[in-house]
């Protein structure tokens, strides 16, 4: 019998790819879709190819269910429907300066719709059938009490985000003690990839050396630069997740690289890749990223990126998930994760530039 897993959060980063690491293992992958007037599926598009997979009267690799977060009657209907062995519960409002923006909507989506999907599963008779992870965050340590940050480390979170995320937390683990449910949570530090958004830091880096490299951009504008994370690689990631699924016994666990490097450092790497070595000079708002070679100021502090309540060091302590779960999480090194987005980005800059060129 295949298993089947359904994942909320599917087209975001992390969903993508634990959908090809399931799929890989035989698995029958359900996700759920927020509905958009524009395609929001562009992570997922090389499993799910519809037009494709009807003219070829393929299998489709994975099934969407349109859904939402903050809509429980859609969450019972497609898990009544779909009866899935796992859920793994990756939505979420997951920009920490946003959520400062919209923190009532980042409270529905990350706190009330954990606790959405958990009494649906309830509702549904589900508790002895359905193991459900939880995505957890290393926001929840905020105003660290403790370094390293372990399972048993007291919280303290920093932004509306953090907060919501802790009440997923606890309500995951109130569930599983209250009702004897397999729900278990990973507490993720920061983890990247070449397809994490935008206007996620690191992204925002990679992008803009690419573009500066190729001369499309004159300078990068960044906030915190002595801002220190555990920085990892999400595609290993997504094998953690699965791995605490994998148990007898649901427990929460720490994933993490256990090493921390600044924005500074990243910065640093990710202008090398390019073949552009930078000299830091300065302090604080006044700190700037020069070009060793021409002297050229290309990166420039802007305190419109500070967070209103900042997050100085979050380092995880990996041992639990290397010790019960074998899990590796040095997999990809620092290095070597910075090297995989940069040589994305300079593809996909070159690929932008290219298609521009074409519609002139």
């Amino acid at each position: 019998m295949k298993k089947i897993a359904l994942l909320t959060g599917i087209t975001g980063q992390d969903g993508s790819f634990l959908a090809e690491f399931l799929i890989e293992k035989g698995y029958e992958v359900h996700g759920i879709l927020r509905r958009s007037s524009s395609f929001n599926t562009g992570r997922i598009e090389h499993l799910y190819l519809d037009e494709w997979v009807r003219d070829m009267k393929q299998q489709r690799l994975v099934n969407l269910h349109y859904g939402d977060m903050t809509d429980s009657s859609s969450l019972i209907r497609i898990i009544q429907q779909v009866q899935p062995d796992e859920i793994y519960n990756l939505a979420a409002q997951s920009h920490v300066k946003v959520s400062f923006d919209v923190p009532e909507y980042t409270a529905e989506v990350d706190a009330v719709g954990t606790l959405r999907i958990l009494e649906a599963v309830r509702i549904l008779g589900l508790e002895k059938k359905t193991k459900i992870y939880q995505a957890s965050t290393s926001e929840l340590y905020g105003k660290v009490q403790e370094v390293p940050q372990k399972e048993t480390t007291p919280f303290y979170p920093r932004s509306p985000y953090g907060v919501a995320k802790q009440y997923g937390f606890w309500i995951t683990k109130n569930y599983r003690e209250s009702y004897d449910m397999f729900a278990a949570n990973g507490i993720l530090f920061n983890h990247e990839s070449e397809r994490r958004g935008e206007t996620f830091v690191t992204r925002k880096i990679t992008l803009a050396a690419a573009r500066i490299a190729q001369g499309f951009q004159d300078k990068l504008y960044l906030g915190n630069l002595d801002a220190r994370r555990d920085w990892g690689y999400a595609k290993d990631y997504v094998e953690c997740m699965w791995l605490i699924l994998q148990r007898d016994t649901p427990e929460d666990f720490v994933i993490a690289t256990g090493e921390m490097h600044t924005v500074r450092e990243f910065a640093t790497l990710a202008f090398h890749e390019v073949g552009i070595e930078l000299c830091w000079e300065g302090e604080g708002v006044n700190e700037k990223g020069i070009d060793l070679k021409t002297g050229k100021v290309l990166i420039e502090v802007d305190s419109k990126y500070f967070r209103p309540c900042e997050v100085e060091q979050l380092l995880g302590d990996p041992t639990k998930a290397k010790t019960l779960l074998g899990w590796n999480p040095t997999k990809t090194s620092f290095s070597e994760l910075v090297k995989i987005i940069v040589d994305h980005d300079m593809k996909f800059v070159k690929k932008l530039h290219i298609k521009s060129q074409l519609k002139e």
